[in-house]
């Protein structure tokens, strides 16, 4: 929506100004907890998220900021909830399920996660996070062709996506390719992504031959 803020500070009290008057606005309480958002404020953030669902029920951008929000608290029963609401009023809503994915992928349920992620980068084909996030999946249950074939998706839509560079070079790792995992980590630093240091020292042991 149109607005003369100029900080954020102006900008929650646009909102809170603009609910004197329709107080029965969704957009206008969603744009309030964004603000708050902003600030970190989570508690005032999720009270006007809350607001805006008992006005609009069906707007599920609400449902995966609380989600959020619960995510930052570690709650992930209530994040993963709150997503799976979102899923059920927009089914084609791809950021629900990513996050779904998330969580699932945070439990160690790599076929929970899998599922979700795919859902995802069905109603978003340029979903890369999501595909990078599968490939990092795969790779985990030591399917190295399918994360391999993820992370490469995912960098033909977005070239410099640092993760996929990562997962591809555990997947060099894991083949024993100490000079194409070097690469990719290379890759990965280029693009802003920070290395684990473990990754790095187990490529370095590789090459010593231990």
């Amino acid at each position: 929506m149109p607005t003369n803020a100029q900080n954020v500070d102006q900008y929650i009290a646009e909102q809170q100004a603009a609910l004197v008057k329709n107080p029965e606005c969704a957009n206008t309480h969603y744009n309030l907890g964004m603000g708050y958002l902003t600030k970190r404020m989570f508690r005032e953030a999720e009270e006007s998220f809350i607001k805006a669902l008992d006005c609009s029920p069906k707007l599920v951008e609400a449902y995966v900021q609380l989600g959020g929000i619960a995510m930052q608290r570690g709650d992930l029963e209530t994040c993963l909830r709150y997503n799976q609401m979102a899923a059920r009023e927009r089914p084609f809503f791809a950021v629900s399920h990513a996050n779904i994915g998330f969580v699932h992928m945070q439990r160690g349920e790599a076929d929970q996660a899998i599922a979700a992620f795919k859902k995802a980068v069905a109603q978003d084909p340029k979903f890369v996070q999501a595909m990078a996030n599968l490939g990092g999946i795969y790779f985990m249950k030591g399917m190295l062709d399918a994360a391999e074939n993820w992370c490469h998706k995912a960098l033909a839509v977005e070239p410099k996506f640092g993760p996929a560079y990562q997962n591809l070079a555990l997947v060099a790792l894991e083949r024993g390719d100490a000079k194409t995992a070097r690469l990719n980590v290379a890759k990965a630093h280029e693009c802003g992504s920070e290395v684990p240091a473990k990754l790095i020292s187990d490529i370095e042991a590789l090459e010593a031959g231990r």
